[in-house]
């Protein structure tokens, strides 16, 4: 993480010679998640999450922008409607924390106090970095589940990597301050957001009893487990999907030669 954050603010700054103004802000919203424990709906918010960022805006239509967002996903089968997962039972809240380095398009000329339109529609895309953590509860008692090998492999890395994409509304509120609202969707390149991936592996391999008792949860409430070894646990997807959604407030810092638009 360290080596991707010092190259992506070298690119920055380089860009930044040729830029007109700063920016910068943040943003609050929600989390989201689409994965083993939530197939079918993308815009299901199941956590908060915060950002903040640093702009710099070339003309009027193209900016970058490089943001730190942190946020939080969760999912449980008892929620869902479907028999078979509430059958499987299992659960997680996992915590993002997210580096970004965001390329930004208007789809009108925006400069914020001087320009002449007051709002723009935009999309975006870039490169991003998260570290994630997933963590289950069980028997009232919060564990990490990374460490744990819930099915039987080497334990995964904490950190992926994904491209960004998403869109988002500006307008020009006062002075040069702009309101904005935006949704943008992450595939970083794990399936392991949720501890959820492959099948159920032998119970007798897994490391400690807790890992065996987290592995397959289908039995807690019933007694009659349904997790038998090389059985799909997850959706076979190789990807999991986040995303962020935020209301997001920004002051740009206009330079001299932004009254000669």
């Amino acid at each position: 993480m360290p080596k991707f954050i010092l190259i992506v603010f070298l690119i920055f700054i380089s860009f930044s010679l040729k830029a007109q103004s700063w920016e910068i802000g943040a943003g609050v919203g929600g989390a989201g998640y689409m994965g083993d424990l939530n197939l079918n709906n993308p815009l299901k918010v199941s956590g908060p999450s915060i950002g903040g960022f640093v702009a710099r805006n070339f003309d009027g239509y193209f900016s970058a922008k490089l943001s730190y967002n942190f946020g939080v996903i969760s999912a449980a089968d008892s929620n869902s409607g479907s028999q078979q997962f509430r059958a499987r039972n299992l659960s997680f809240t996992t915590t993002l924390f997210e580096v970004s380095a965001i390329g930004e398009f208007n789809f009108m000329k925006y400069i914020p106090e001087i320009g002449l339109n007051k709002f723009s529609p935009y999309i975006f895309f870039g490169f991003a970095a998260v570290n994630y953590f997933p963590t289950t509860v069980y028997n009232g008692v919060k564990y990490s589940l990374r460490g744990l090998e819930t099915e039987g492999k080497k334990p995964y890395s904490t950190t992926a990597f994904s491209f960004p994409y998403g869109a988002g509304f500006k307008y020009n509120i006062f002075g040069a301050f702009t309101l904005g609202y935006e949704i943008g969707y992450r595939n970083p390149n794990t399936d392991y957001l949720d501890d959820v991936s492959g099948v159920y592996p032998v119970k007798s391999t897994l490391k400690s009893p807790l890992a065996q008792a987290l592995s397959d949860r289908s039995g807690e409430k019933t007694g009659r487990y349904i997790g038998s070894a090389d059985t799909q646990r997850g959706d076979g997807n190789p990807r999991d999907t986040y995303f962020f959604t935020q209301i997001t407030l920004s002051y740009t810092f206009l330079t001299q030669k932004c009254y000669f638009q």
